[in-house]
């Protein structure tokens, strides 16, 4: 009979979770994103997203962890031979995805460093771009020492935390790190609120914009705001649901973690907001004018405002670049488990080996991103993965389970046996409409978008890439995971899995 690690706690199973879902997009992509489509009355869209579309798909993962009991080819295997390729294809996004964000929050680690002597001086964005010595797109160059080291140093603290294991290693580091991030976030909201200028900011946040949520692009953006900031559709969910004892309220589980989520989200918003209104106060401008997202708020606007704080500058600047950290690593864990739990399923290794295996590659080839080049392919990379990996992979998961293979049904009886809040129509209605019509046309948008060849990177400094960059750091890389998903689905299992018999104790 197989051993599988199990949570230690329920606690404990919701903070892991809501740690994998809270990260580095809860801070700097949300308040922009909200900011955008409408203010306050962004809102809207954004609940009914959460409850048509994020809570349902967190259910659904759940509810195949907790029954099927295996990682994400493990748990696809056991729903139907011929969907293993699936759940490998969720295992290498998880995976690519690692290998850069571990190195996002390798600058973070250094920006909280130089937090104490404000090392950026006034231009921000030029220290930024010395920072990682950015080259030209397409030259990969050299490594840059002040990147690769932190980066050694992420994943010193993110193997060594998977090498303990679920309930020694990812539960304890979630058990602290949480509650710590949201103490040290709720510390830079308390200071952000008490700036000048701060409520003008809160106001240009809050205020609705009734007129834009009769825009579609407005909803579709509210629906992939959720889609991306709950870490489902590529193997995360159901890896750690698969660790959940038998006696697991899946649904209510679904929606604190859901909430929690976008609780934070709120706070981040607020905090982000009163910050930019106290930049904006002191530049003599508009709060539009400041408005930014993703690294160029992080890393080159933050910066910036830290430098016109009245007091503890340096302190306030750690503090926050603290919590970019802390929100990475509870990420960056729940997104390595996924291929270290696919690993130990296929190939009955031990998990000291697939983490060494598993995480070792993905630190050695996060070093691609600590070159000179590093910053361009990671613009490439995390675009194309995101928009033609997560988002396609959720759409094939969730009309093949709902549409082909008919499972709604039969996984809505496991989730309602064993949870307070009982799965009906809304349910159904969500995973077989809302959800396949919202993420078909975000891929038809996407595909539509980038065969005009209308890409362009996050920051949106480093636009008109060559074709042959585009083509070998983002197309291949999002058709290539799900190729070698499909060759690794080939591959012989050591031991049949057609086996769901589990004895869930905590794994020696």
């Amino acid at each position: 009979m197989e051993v599988r690690s199990q949570w230690g706690t329920r606690a404990g199973f919701i903070l892991a979770a809501v740690g994998s879902a809270v990260g580095l997009g809860n801070i700097w992509r949300f308040p922009a994103v909200a900011y955008e489509n409408g203010g306050g009355a962004f809102f809207i869209p954004y609940l009914v997203a959460l409850l048509t579309a994020g809570i349902p798909i967190l259910i659904l993962e759940f509810t195949l962890g907790h029954k099927y009991r295996g990682s994400s080819p493990l748990t696809f295997r056991r729903l139907n031979k011929k969907t293993e390729f699936i759940g490998w294809w969720g295992v290498l996004v998880a995976f690519v995805i690692s290998t850069y964000y571990s190195v996002i929050i390798a600058w973070a680690m250094s920006y909280a460093l130089f937090s104490f002597k404000l090392q950026w001086g006034s231009d921000t964005e030029g220290f930024f771009l010395n920072h990682l010595q950015v080259g030209k797109p397409g030259q990969v160059g050299s490594l840059v020492p002040d990147v690769f080291i932190p980066l050694i140093v992420v994943w010193v603290i993110i193997l060594g935390i998977l090498l303990l294991g679920v309930k020694r290693g990812i539960e304890i580091a979630n058990r602290i790190m949480i509650p710590l991030l949201i103490g040290v976030f709720l510390i830079i909201v308390i200071r952000a609120l008490t700036l000048p200028g701060a409520f003008d900011g809160l106001e240009a946040f809050f205020k609705p914009d009734f007129s834009k949520i009769l825009n579609g692009k407005v909803w579709v953006e509210a629906y992939g705001q959720i889609f991306f900031s709950l870490s489902i559709a590529f193997a995360i969910m159901i890896t750690y649901s698969s660790y959940l004892p038998k006696k697991s309220d899946i649904t209510n589980n679904a929606f604190i973690t859901g909430f929690g989520n976008s609780s934070f989200e709120l706070l981040a918003g607020i905090g982000v907001f009163a910050i930019l209104g106290f930049m904006a106060g002191q530049q003599g401008v508009a709060v539009n004018d400041v408005v930014e997202s993703g690294v160029g708020l992080a890393f080159m606007v933050f910066p910036a405002i830290i430098n016109e704080l009245p007091a503890l500058n340096g302190f306030f600047g750690f503090l926050f670049f603290f919590s970019l950290v802390l929100a990475g690593l509870t990420s960056l864990m729940s997104i390595s488990e996924t291929y270290i739990a696919g690993l130990v399923d296929k190939f009955r290794i031990s998990r000291t080996k697939a983490v060494l295996v598993g995480g070792g590659l993905a630190a050695i080839i996060s070093m691609i991103y600590a070159t000179k080049g590093g910053l361009h392919i990671l613009d490439a990379v995390d675009y194309f993965i995101n928009s033609f990996g997560v988002a396609m992979l959720g759409l094939v998961e969730v009309v093949l389970i709902v549409w082909v293979l008919r499972k709604l049904r039969e996984l809505r009886n496991h989730a309602n046996d064993v949870s307070d809040i009982k799965l009906g129509v809304w349910w159904t209605i969500c995973l077989g409409v809302i959800t396949p019509i919202i993420l078909g046309y975000m891929m038809y948008d996407s595909l539509r978008q980038n065969i005009l060849k209308t890409f362009a990177t996050e920051t949106g400094n480093y636009s008109n890439f060559p074709d042959s960059f585009i083509f070998y750091s983002g197309w291949s890389v999002a058709i290539g995971v799900l190729v070698i998903g499909i060759i690794l689905s080939l591959i012989k299992w050591r031991k049949k899995p057609e086996n769901t018999e589990v004895d869930i104790k905590e794994a020696k």
